[in-house]
């Protein structure tokens, strides 16, 4: 697992650890004994720290030095999170001033996240901005568009544009950005404008093929770097 998890570290430095998560696997669990992203990189950082490999002890120690030290194990902040069934770039926090200054980034919209998804039926218009008001159940754990004053309301917006159509299969593929970060934002704003992600059968996508995946992936983030502010990008094929 180790090594299929360096696989996955797309980027780290002192500050930072960019992944590709793979669909299927959970970014947190609260399911005892049930892998998960963030589980597995402190797993990994934790290893780096206590043997060094490759000629990483040098480097470890100058993130222990940067980090704090602590008898609890190796700092990780989850930042932002992606569905289960969901592929793609994740970032996490290696110090709590790196969190501190990705979180201000997330709030105030610096920090861009965008995903590309396959659809049921063509987007119309093919590109615009939604902007609706979402409301969480925690009990069949689902989201729904709702009503501005309807009691625990967010406001959700993202941006998409129609990339191509598949007229053979009635699918298209679309490039979404988000604004918000609500609880399976885009697959319910796009099942309310008609076109639900392909394999996302909880928000009416109807399909024979019971086994097929959720269409949807994270696929580029852009934001500074919490320390010395350059511009990071880091795209998927």
């Amino acid at each position: 697992m180790k090594k299929d998890l360096n696989s996955l570290i797309i980027y780290e430095d002192a500050q930072i650890i960019v992944c590709h998560k793979p669909a299927g696997i959970a970014v947190q669990s609260a399911r005892l004994g049930e892998k998960d992203i963030e589980s597995l990189l402190k797993n990994y950082l934790a290893t780096s720290q206590s043997h060094g490999s490759q000629g990483r002890s040098t480097r470890s120690a100058q993130i222990r030095r940067a980090r704090g030290s602590s008898s609890s194990g190796p700092y990780l902040a989850v930042l932002h999170r992606l569905d289960q069934p969901v592929e793609g770039l994740l970032v996490f926090a290696k110090t709590p001033e790196a969190a501190r200054e990705l979180n201000r980034q997330l709030t105030s919209l610096e920090f861009e996240k965008y995903y590309r998804a396959v659809v049921s039926g063509i987007p119309d218009p093919s590109e615009g901005t939604l902007k609706d008001y979402l409301v969480k159940d925690a009990r069949t754990n689902s989201s729904r568009v709702c009503k501005k004053d309807t009691p625990g309301a967010k406001t959700a917006r993202l941006y998409y544009k129609t990339i191509e159509t598949y007229p053979g299969s009635g699918t298209s593929l679309v490039e979404i950005k988000l604004d918000t970060g609500r609880h399976h934002q885009i697959r319910v704003q796009m099942s309310h404008l008609g076109c639900p992600l392909v394999g996302d059968r909880k928000y009416g996508y109807e399909s024979r093929k019971s086994a097929e995946p959720l269409r949807l992936c994270a696929y580029k983030l852009c934001f500074k770097h919490p320390l010395d502010g350059r511009k990071l990008v880091f795209e998927l094929p």
